[in-house]
């Protein structure tokens, strides 16, 4: 039997009976749509869960620390930072040192009217900010001439005017700062020991968007070239009477991964070096495992359905080879070969689970847009406007995502599962004898 005759033979005969063609396919529809809709909500999920943690911070950031005390301390070195960025995956990799045993003041404006009591101060090298996923909100990278700084987002907003009230002389965060923080010189004061005072002054060159991940220097503080910090580091135990310690090392360090999925080998390549680290990976790992475990349940409560279905197609097969006994024998008698009768059979079950399970995919297309517009329209209801854009981009998470591998792996599913379901009814019309097919009443 030619294919073209196969295939009308095939559509003649699903036609035939309809409402019993239709509703068999409608079972498909409805196990394919809930195993892609019960699938897109663990991967929607999941997405969320990602989406909120990068909202903390960067999720390939790892934070190296040395371990020890006094002598036995594991400093991090020049050396030790090219093994670490040796250790593949790392794209990026820089020492970096904070300034919490540096008291210092920071004025800015005119005879220095505007005073700063408090600086979170860290240290990198200057080429690595961009590289480490550092982002500006203003200004530039140009972090290459001595004194060049970059400011955290909100620091403009620790200053007080020293010229008015207490109680008028702060500003509140979303209001205008009393001064342009990219325009104007910081002198940065720290007095040592014996009442002598070290000043320094520094140009911002940028402005850092907001990002804990990193530091606190990326809200309110100052990210320095790390020479630059370690020099006034070391003038200002100099002027304590303490010798300089920069040939010692670094107490921290930052690693940046090329994914998330490395993070977790290089932190332990990293520890095994005598070093400890910490990153969003011990809070990432946990809710990733949660929602794969809640993917895969929601995915077995889907399969049930779809199986559910392919019960369904055999039990209309089956039906349909007692209607069509006669028929079978027919054909085998006008010299149609047994393995024609297995593929018609084969392809009318194919075709009942292809049909189900495009149409499957295109009803979970809309459930799960109207899915999402519910949980976005519900959270628009709990939320006032002027939340609402606070909170963002958590606003805009959806509940299910539906990517194009997984509508297309439903499709091909379906349709194997047709296939599948109607193997016994093909067997059993191959195995009916020609004669006896037809003296069948």
């Amino acid at each position: 039997m030619k294919k073209g005759d196969l295939l009308q033979v095939c559509l003649q005969n699903l036609f035939r009976h309809k409402a019993r063609t239709i509703l068999t396919v409608m079972g498909v529809v409805l196990g394919c749509c809930s195993v892609i809709i019960m699938l897109s909500m663990g991967i929607g999920m999941k997405q969320a869960q990602e989406q909120a943690l990068s909202m903390m911070g960067d999720l390939t950031i790892i934070q190296v620390y040395s371990q020890g005390k006094g002598k036995k301390t594991s400093k991090i070195t020049d050396r030790t930072m090219e093994t670490i960025k040796a250790i593949p995956g790392v794209t990026a990799a820089t020492p970096r040192l904070t300034a919490d045993q540096l008291p210092v003041t920071v004025y800015a404006g005119k005879d220095r009217r505007y005073r700063c009591l408090y600086l979170s101060a860290a240290g990198i090298r200057a080429d690595a900010a961009e590289q480490m996923g550092y982002r500006l909100l203003e200004g530039s990278w140009n972090t290459a001439g001595q004194d060049r700084v970059l400011v955290g987002q909100e620091f403009a907003f620790l200053f007080e005017d020293t010229k008015r009230p207490e109680g008028k002389n702060v500003k509140e965060f979303g209001e205008e700062p009393f001064f342009d923080v990219m325009k104007t010189p910081l002198i940065l004061e720290a007095e040592g020991e014996g009442g002598k005072k070290l000043t320094w002054e520094v140009r911002p060159s940028g402005r850092l968007k907001e990002d804990f991940s990193k530091g606190m220097e990326t809200s309110g503080g100052i990210l320095f070239r790390l020479e630059d910090l370690q020099r006034m580091i070391d003038e200002y135990q100099r002027s304590s009477g303490k010798p300089a310690d920069r040939k010692k090392g670094w107490n921290a360090a930052i690693v940046k991964a090329d994914h998330i999925r490395h993070v977790a080998e290089i932190e332990g390549k990293i520890r095994k070096m005598g070093f400890s680290t910490s990153s969003m990976e011990s809070i990432r790992r946990p809710m990733e495992q949660e929602a794969r475990q809640k993917q895969m349940m929601f995915g077995c409560l889907g399969a049930v359905s779809l199986f559910v279905a392919a019960l369904g197609i055999t039990n209309t097969m089956i039906m349909s080879i007692s209607e069509r006994t006669k028929e079978i024998g027919v054909m085998k008698a006008l010299g149609c070969q047994v393995h024609d009768v297995r593929r018609l059979f084969l392809l009318e079950a194919g075709a009942i689970g292809l049909t189900g399970g495009i149409l499957g995919m295109a009803v979970s297309y809309l459930l799960s847009a109207v899915m999402n517009v519910a949980a976005i329209s519900g959270m628009a209801g709990e939320m006032g406007g002027g939340e609402l854009l606070w909170a963002g981009e958590a606003a805009a998470m959806p509940v299910s995502v539906i990517p194009w591998w997984l509508s297309l792996a439903a499709v091909l599913f379906s349709a194997l599962t047709g296939l599948a379901a109607g193997y016994y009814p093909a067997k059993k019309a191959v195995a009916i004898p020609a004669l006896e097919a037809i003296r069948h009443d």
